[in-house]
């Protein structure tokens, strides 16, 4: 009993050690393993190194020559604007040169325009107001008799005459004086009254002149004779009278506005 006791013990040890041994080799060959392994890693990561360093060297490379050319052309594009700005520079002064001399042009166009239409103005002003002088005066000595002028023999056709010569107001004025005072004044002492343009002694045109006109307004001053004869003197009688006569222009041509004896 005891021997196999031994033996199985002994069984038992050189089991035991054969199971170490085993384990050990495992465990030398597993660290062979984790070895070549450091080495192939370490040797994946110089090659890496190596080829990071070198492609950083080609992008420096190509860095450097890409900031060269683009240092370049940031020069050249800085001399193209500045190239531009100085011709903006010198060409502002050239438009403003330029700018002042079509405003001075437009403004003396202009000037000259206003002038030469002044000019035509006046001239139309000063033709008219001529034409006016001359019609209003003819009008004012042929009407002046007229106005001036009755017989009570034929009242109705001499005021008629006489009002065909009158306009506004005055024309009012005169029928109704002609109305109330004259005719019955003319009809009872049977009055007449002749009246004319005064000339002088030596011939000549009739005392008439213009004392202002415009195109559309003559103011006349007129010497004038009157012969009345009436019941009243025993034989004519002449007056010697100043009268300002005032002509507007109406569509039915130069009519007397005012008749004012001086």
């Amino acid at each position: 009993m005891t021997k196999a006791t031994v033996r199985g013990r002994a069984g038992t040890g050189a089991g035991t050690s054969a199971r170490q041994r085993s384990v050990a080799a495992a465990a030398r060959a597993a660290s062979k393993r984790a070895e070549k392994a450091r080495e192939s890693a370490l040797d994946e990561e110089a090659a890496a190194t190596e080829s990071a360093v070198v492609e950083s060297a080609v992008v420096d490379e190509a860095s450097g020559s890409g900031a060269e050319a683009g240092a370049e052309a940031r020069e050249q594009a800085k001399g193209a604007v500045r190239g531009e700005a100085g011709a903006e520079k010198s060409a502002k002064p050239a438009r403003r040169i330029s700018g002042a001399v079509t405003a001075v042009l437009a403004a003396l166009v202009v000037a000259g325009l206003v002038a030469a239409a002044m000019l035509g103005w006046e001239y139309r002003e000063d033709r008219r107001t001529q034409e006016a002088r001359t019609e209003a005066l003819a009008v004012a000595r042929k009407a002046a008799p007229e106005i001036l002028s009755y017989d009570y023999r034929h009242l109705d056709r001499d005021f008629a005459k006489a009002r065909a010569h009158l306009t506004g107001s005055f024309a009012g004025k005169y029928r109704k004086t002609t109305t109330r005072v004259v005719a019955p004044t003319a009809e009872k002492y049977h009055g007449a009254v002749t009246a004319t343009v005064a000339k002088p002694p030596a011939g000549g045109a009739s005392a008439a002149s213009v004392v202002s006109a415009s195109p559309e307004k003559v103011v006349v001053l007129l010497f004038m004779n009157q012969v009345t004869n009436s019941t009243q003197v025993s034989g004519p009688r002449l007056d010697l009278n100043r009268v300002r006569m005032t002509l507007v222009d109406t569509s039915g041509g130069w009519k007397v506005s005012a008749l004012d004896a001086l």
